[in-house]
């Protein structure tokens, strides 16, 4: 019998009882051959097709676009600036293609893709990239709420800094906690404001580049004549302009950092997963593009990277590109509105991340590899232990409170960010290992939702994160610096020092050839239960643009 049981199990669409996909060290009793998990640990399908698509691209775009690009401008120029982002959406892209094809596959309730990483390459790969992921989930909860007490502070309210933290943390834990379906509805209205938001600023933008601002001055791309379109960094000539490129490179990938997993993380939780699944990854490349590819580009138009406000330092709209952009064009008075779109942009991520990471951990524990009290879920489904667990964790937001304990949250951050990228290698090593193995089983003609490129597609953004990886703290070996060393390069050790000790404590095998690699457990019964995941037909015009949009 696999580890995985033999696949004699069933799923029922919309809820009840279930039999799922488990590890051998799963909470429940082995059956005629099958893992029964009690019904009190099950999660539910709630999550329509607008809900993963927003949370996707809610987790995608947040401070990094609205505040974090300035930044990026200042640093190395417009040209840099919109280079990198374009370079991170085609990386993007192919990870949310692997991530599409392995979960459309098998879109079993309670999985993750550290669950997909134990099964299809090994044990101790899948328990360091669950609980590296978790940890990178958890302290963003964090760093959002404290991002969010910052851009409440900007209206100069009397609240203190401690009640905003909390005002937004306990919302965020009441949005997680009630249902899935709550959760999903709060996250599309929230990434709905900031669409909204961001297709209004790029209209504002291409208006003050046509000269239609109230100073009338057609500004084209002017600035990227004076002062420029490339700074040189660390370096001149071509040397300084192409480390301006990879500087900002690395540094866009920070924006987009553990936001295609979201739909990984919510397939389980997914009504029709083979329809839905697909719809969400074929579609987040080309409304990325718009947000990231159109915004990034004009940002650079409408601000000098020389204006000093770039580099305020603060994280609220006085520190927006958009804002100081519109302020030179002579418009005032949207940077309250702006600030509030980025507020709602935090809170979005911040709710964003604390489901993810209770999945993560919910996961985990279904696989033996946390306490399986984790396990537990409420009548609704809603996996209430491990979102308690992941929300205690996000308290660490207090240190902010203080000037001490804000540099020990920032520490704490940085030891996260590095994360996403290693998520990202780990989970391309495991799709290149799960098409091989249904290569070599001949089974890859079954795969329900193909991408275009692969597999060279996967190895080519496995070998680019690896590198961008491997020089994200490059700047520190041209002036040394010790505390950004360690907040570039802590957390590969600290990932290496899991996967190691789990490999040496339970001595689980280096390598595990493709044609054991069990592709088939779950793969029938999912095929039984999608076989009517077909497109809705629109019955008329007003159908056909929701379909389109949700």
């Amino acid at each position: 019998m696999s580890k995985y049981g033999d696949g004699n199990f069933a799923e029922k669409q919309g809820g009840g009882e279930a039999l799922d996909v488990a590890s051998s060290h799963n909470q429940g009793q082995v059956i005629d051959g099958t893992i029964s998990l009690d019904a009190s640990h099950q999660l539910q399908r709630g999550l329509k097709s607008r809900h993963i698509q927003f949370l996707a691209l809610g987790g995608a775009i947040g401070t990094g676009l609205f505040v974090g690009s300035g930044g990026i401008l200042a640093t190395v120029g417009p040209a840099p600036l919109w280079l990198a982002y374009l370079s991170m959406m085609l990386l993007v892209w192919i990870v949310m293609n692997c991530i599409g094809e392995m979960c459309t596959y098998l879109p079993l309730r309670g999985i993750t893709l550290p669950y997909f990483t134990e099964r299809f390459v090994d044990a101790s790969l899948g328990f360091a990239a669950g609980w590296n992921y978790w940890y990178a989930y958890a302290i963003l909860v964090a760093a959002e709420a404290s991002a969010g007490a910052i851009l409440l502070n900007y209206w100069e309210t009397p609240v203190p800094t401690w009640a905003w933290i909390t005002i937004i943390l306990v919302v965020n834990l009441v949005l997680n906690i009630i249902a899935v379906e709550v959760f999903g509805e709060a996250e599309f209205w929230f990434a709905s404001i900031k669409f909204i938001t961001i297709m209004g600023l790029i209209i504002v933008g291409l208006v003050i580049m046509l000269g239609g601002g109230p100073n009338h001055k057609r500004l084209g791309f002017h600035y990227w004549n004076d002062p420029g379109a490339f700074k040189e960094y660390l370096a001149p000539g071509a040397t300084g302009r192409f480390a301006a490129y990879w500087t900002a490179f690395v540094r866009a990938g920070f924006s987009f950092i553990t936001s295609p997993e979201l739909i990984g993380l919510a397939a389980g939780e997914t009504v029709a997963p083979r329809r839905n699944i697909p719809k969400a990854a074929r579609r987040f490349l080309g409304r990325l593009a718009v947000f990231y590819g159109i915004s990034s580009l004009i940002v650079g138009c409408i601000v000098p990277s020389d204006n000093k406000n770039l580099l305020s330092g603060t994280s609220d709209a006085s520190a927006s590109p958009w804002v100081i952009g519109i302020q030179l064009a002579g418009i005032g008075g949207l940077n309250h509105v702006i600030n509030a779109a980025i507020l709602t942009s935090a809170w979005s991520a911040g709710n964003a991340f604390l489901y993810s990471g209770s999945r993560i951990l919910y996961s985990l524990a279904q696989n033996g590899q946390a306490p399986a009290i984790f396990t537990r879920t409420t009548r609704r489904g809603v996996p209430y232990t491990a979102v308690l667990m992941t929300w205690a964790f996000s308290l660490l937001a207090y240190l902010n409170v203080s000037n001490n304990g804000a540099q020990v949250f920032t520490w704490f951050s940085n030891l996260s960010t590095i994360s996403g990228y290693i998520g990202w290698i780990v989970l391309l090593i495991t799709y290149l290992r799960f098409r091989q193995a249904l290569k070599v089983q001949g089974l890859l003609a079954t795969l329900p939702f193909k991408t275009p490129g692969q597999p060279y597609a996967a190895w080519f953004a496995l070998v680019m994160i690896s590198i961008l990886t491997l020089t994200n703290g490059f700047q520190v070996f041209v002036k040394w610096n010790y505390k950004d060393f360690l907040a570039a390069y802590i957390t590969l050790p600290a990932f290496l020092v899991l996967y190691f000790g789990h490999k040496i404590w339970h001595r689980t095998p280096f390598h595990k050839p493709a044609v054991e690699i069990d592709v088939l457990t779950g793969k029938k019964e999912m095929d039984d239960m999608c076989a009517n995941d077909v497109d809705p037909v629109p019955r008329n015009w007003l159908e056909k643009i929701w379909f389109w949009i949700a």
